[in-house]
């Protein structure tokens, strides 16, 4: 997978239309029926490194240039082609672009709009999930799907074990990050156990929670001699004081 700061430099310029594709290695003439391939090639990068930077499992997809009824000319010196809007495989937006040099030709631009067909592996409901159910392992399962239009699909069904839904979610169902939520499991006034592990020696003590927290969210605990201090959740009614290593 792509370094995660590439990844995000990379999808800021997406978005921003400001990535261009090198598909001309010198200035040679480049005939009009070879400019479709070319914005077909650009997308087809773009598709590989958003698939990548998303870490589908299994991805495949296809890729389908829309020709406008403006006739298409040659170009005679390098072409290259500039992602416009790429929000949405599903539709985008590639300009083509001619830099002629008067010589060979005059300078031409072309908008084309590319529709890619992207599946994958994606999580998806095994049950039906009510809302607030804690999510299991037997609720899920893996299946490919069509997510050319869903953004915020989920290739590990480990990642959302141990969620909650927000709303009841049927038996096929894509699970999406936007319907799922980390459960409360520390209430304010619960009795929590504070656990504390460094160079194999763990101690505990009970405390009370002062504020309600999610998994790996910080709360104030009253321990049982009476000092209060910042502590992480690790589980139900469980906590660890806050400046030690997240448990894994």
């Amino acid at each position: 997978m792509f370094n995660k700061t590439i990844v995000t430099g990379l999808s800021r310029m997406l978005l921003t239309g400001s990535i261009f594709f090198n598909t001309s290695a010198h200035a040679a003439p480049v005939p009009a029926d070879k400019v479709l391939l070319l914005v077909e090639d650009a997308a087809r990068e773009y598709v590989l490194r958003w698939a990548d930077s998303r870490g589908l499992a299994e991805p495949e997809f296809d890729i389908t240039v829309v020709r406008g009824s403006r006739p298409l000319a040659s170009c005679g010196s390098a072409v290259s082609v500039e992602a416009a809007d790429t929000r949405q495989p599903a539709r985008m937006r590639f300009n083509a672009i001619c830099s002629g040099d008067g010589a060979r030709g005059g300078s031409w631009r072309y908008e084309f709009v590319v529709r890619a067909k992207v599946s994958a592996r994606i999580v998806i409901a095994a049950n039906d999930i009510g809302a607030g159910k804690i999510i299991t392992d037997e609720d899920v399962l893996l299946e490919r799907h069509d997510i050319s239009t869903v953004g915020d699909s989920v290739s590990d069904p480990q990642e959302v074990v141990g969620m909650s839904a927000k709303r009841t979610v049927r038996v096929g169902e894509v699970l999406r990050t936007g319907s799922l939520a980390s459960p409360i499991l520390v209430k304010r006034g619960d009795l929590v156990n504070i656990i504390a592990s460094r160079d194999q020696v763990t101690v505990s003590m009970s405390g009370e929670a002062m504020d309600a927290g999610a998994k790996g969210s910080q709360v104030r605990v009253r321990n049982s001699s009476g000092n209060i201090i910042r502590a992480r959740v690790t589980g139900p009614g469980a906590v660890q004081p806050a400046d030690t290593p997240a448990a894994r």
